[in-house]
């Protein structure tokens, strides 16, 4: 496969370049929002809420959005995301510009906020696939968490740009136009998620066959395994890295604990840029389940040795680290799940890979946080970095011996 493959389709270029600048616009609002929220309410509870939000709507609605990609033009899904995401923007500059917010209507905005994110994640990838086709598919899911990952990392330092210079309102209200370019690029690309799959697809599925795909899918081990194994990613470290990293930064005592903090939240995020940028330029790993199941423990490891070590240059580095782990073994899992998956049942399987990389997202402040209050956040997120590596060979034990179907396009 040829280097940066996915870049040579115009379309998938330009795809990806829209997809970081919507996940940067993401990341954004959240900057200006969880802001707000703090200094208006002070509301630890409410803190709260914003990750249960964020991630509940992944878990209960993902097969729901598979169904929508899999029966409808996956352009007007991801539109129809966009349009709810900058809603919710100007939702919040109203607001913000009265004065009226009040908690019952944050709470309101933040689970919309969640479902358009929801709407977003089949959808696109099977427009990648449409895009690059199935020879390019593995740089195509490669690239674009890379570019996802480079707007996660841009997005908290032009969020606080746009926090200091425009104020708030100024801030939220400008976000809006930072969404367009992906909307309005899908009124003129003619892929639909479905061409490719055009001779394959003999008619559209039913909204009742939503969650039959789950009794579809379980003889096929490599599908389960590589679903399972994005699930403790998530489960186990998730969101809860992002979350506890101001202790993290406060006990490493490298000085300013605010710098420290956001030096440590750049490497974390850093490692995934760098990461898909050097994987793609070498063409050193394809995709395979011994792949995934590697990268995986080696991001519960070097999360592991973050959590325990006194060593700040340590713990960068193995924030770094980890960031590539991460997306090699995300990317390769989602590869795998893609090339697998019946035309037919693309969406649905797709959006099952959702609710477990994405819902499970929520069991990480059980796992990391909620135990952390008992046994400290250091041990808490070593234990649970731990069991993720175990988790993880035993998944990938279970792909080997278990029975598979063969691959239906």
């Amino acid at each position: 496969m040829r280097r940066f493959a996915a870049l040579r389709v115009a379309d998938s270029r330009t795809y990806l370049v829209g997809a970081s600048l919507a996940m940067m616009a993401d990341n954004i609002e959240h900057v200006i929002t969880y802001w707000v929220l703090w200094e208006k309410f002070h509301s630890p509870a409410l803190a709260g809420f914003q990750v249960i939000s964020h991630w509940l709507p992944f878990l209960l609605f993902s097969l729901l959005s598979g169904a929508l990609a899999d029966r409808y033009d996956c352009r007007r899904v991801i539109q129809a995301g966009q349009a709810l995401f900058m809603l919710v923007s100007a939702a919040w500059g109203v607001l913000f510009l009265t004065g009226e917010l009040e908690i019952w209507h944050a709470c309101v905005l933040l689970v919309l906020h969640g479902c358009a994110g929801v709407l977003w994640g089949p959808a696109e990838q099977m427009m990648l696939h449409d895009f690059v086709g199935r020879e390019a598919l593995p740089s195509a899911v490669r690239l674009n968490a890379t570019f996802k990952s480079l707007g996660v990392l841009c997005g908290p330092a032009v969020g606080s740009l746009l926090l200091l210079g425009l104020g708030p309102t100024g801030g939220i209200f400008a976000n809006i136009a930072i969404y367009l370019p992906l909307t309005i690029f899908l009124f003129r690309t003619r892929y639909t998620g479905h061409v490719r799959d055009a001779g394959t697809r003999q008619s559209r599925p039913g909204f009742r066959d939503t969650f039959r795909v789950l009794r579809d899918v379980r003889d096929d081990s490599l599908l389960v395994g590589m679903i399972v194994l994005a699930g403790l990613g998530a489960f186990f470290v998730g969101a809860s890295l992002q979350s506890t990293m101001p202790v993290f930064a406060n006990d490493l005592g490298a000085g300013n604990a605010g710098t420290a903090y956001g030096v440590l939240l750049f490497a974390a995020g850093v490692g995934g840029v760098v990461g898909g940028v050097v994987l793609e330029a070498t063409g050193w790993i394809r995709p395979s389940v011994p792949v995934a199941v590697v990268a995986t423990v080696v991001y519960g490891a070097t999360t592991l040795v973050f959590a325990v070590t006194g060593s700040y240059p340590l713990a960068l580095g193995m924030l770094v680290l980890s960031g590539i782990a991460n997306l090699v073994a995300t990317s390769t899992a989602q590869t795998v799940v893609q090339m697998r998956a019946p035309a037919a049942e693309r969406g649905r399987i797709l959006g099952l890979y959702g609710m477990s990389s994405s819902g499970l997202r929520l069991g990480s402040g059980f796992t990391v946080g909620a135990a952390g209050t008992v046994v400290g956040v250091h041990t808490s997120l070593a234990a649970s970095a731990g069991t993720m590596c175990v988790a993880a060979l035993a998944v990938g034990a279970y792909s080997a011996r278990g029975r598979t179907r063969p691959v239906r396009t």
